[in-house]
Parts: C-alpha cells; structure tokens; sequence
C-alpha cells in the first residue's frame, strides 16, 4: 500500500526575510553547516516517507498553488503533508507521527504548546480539494470544514521544530543559538 508523502513547499518568495536585512533567499540561508532548505530535506529523509519539493521555476502564485502542483505530481501517494520548507528544526518523528495519525482520522494537524503547527497531514479523501487549490489561499479552509465535521486529529507533539519557521534574520538567528546548545 502507498504511504503519505511529504510535500515540501520551496515556492515562495521570502520577502520579509529579505525585508529584515537579509542578502540571501531564507532558504539558501546558512543554518550552522547546511541552507535552511536542507535542514528540511533532511528531515523528510531521515523520515523513511516519500518526499516531493515544489520549487518550480519563477515561483508560483502562493501557497494554494504550490499545494496543488506536489499532489498533482504525486497521484499515487495513500495521502499528503504539508510542509513549509522554511522549518529548518523540524524533527523527522514529527513526519512519521502525523503520517501515522493519518490511519485515525483524515486529516491530521500536529500542535506544539497549543499552537498547531506543520506539517498538516491530509488522507487521499481530500485529494480533489488539495488539487482545487490555487493562488495564495492555501488550505485552511479545508481543515475548517473537516474540523466542523469532527474530522481532525489534532496531535499534540514536543517539537517546538514544527512552528519555528525563519521569516526573518532573527528567525533564523533563534534557530542558530538552538542549534548551538548543548545538548
């Protein structure tokens, strides 16, 4: 049977990061020996789940679209999550646990500190939603009406990783000073 696969977001433009006085894209950003998107990859690796990264030329028109092009691009998987590529500390048992979650319920939104985070799991029963998605509107909705519908498990897990995301230089300087403690 196919299992979920992570779908890494590496569309966008990262504005505020550049705004912040930043020279560099977030995502080429150096995060102690490797860029902010390799952190990431590494993470979906080290997962053992199947990955896809939507970094198409030009960029797209917003999160929506990019959500749509990684399910249209992998039709086959048994489900999907959603994973900003600009969380450079998420855990690779953060992957697996919200991929299991989706044996549950259909749709799966791990939380840290009561604050939900990434990545949002969705099972193939929202694959035509995840597909009608376009522009900047990515898919919140779609998790308002399952939520309605008690179709959400909501996955309380201890990695601060899955809502740190690096939005500006001092996004990523916090995430540095972490990665530098000590364990």
């Amino acid at each position: 049977m196919p299992s979920p696969v992570v779908i890494i977001l590496a569309a966008g433009r990262g504005e505020r990061f550049l705004a912040s006085g930043a020279t560099t894209h977030k995502l080429e950003a150096q995060l102690g020996t490797q860029s902010v998107l390799s952190h990431v990859i590494r993470a979906a690796e080290a997962s053992g789940l199947g990955w896809y990264i939507v970094r198409p030329e030009g960029g797209t028109q917003g999160m929506g679209e990019s959500i749509s092009l990684g399910v249209r691009a992998t039709p086959h998987a048994s489900g999907w999550l959603i994973l900003p590529a600009d969380l450079p500390l998420i855990q690779p048992a953060t992957l697996q646990r919200v991929a299991e979650g989706l044996s549950e319920k259909s749709l799966v939104v791990p939380c840290y500190a009561q604050q939900s985070g990434h990545p949002v799991g969705f099972s193939r029963a929202y694959q035509a939603q995840l597909l009608a998605l376009s522009g900047d509107s990515g898919a919140r909705e779609i998790v308002r009406r399952a939520r309605q519908r008690g179709a959400v498990l909501d996955l309380a897990l201890a990695d601060y990783g899955m809502v740190h995301d690096i939005d500006t230089l001092s996004d990523l300087q916090w995430a540095q000073a972490l990665i530098n403690e000590p364990n």
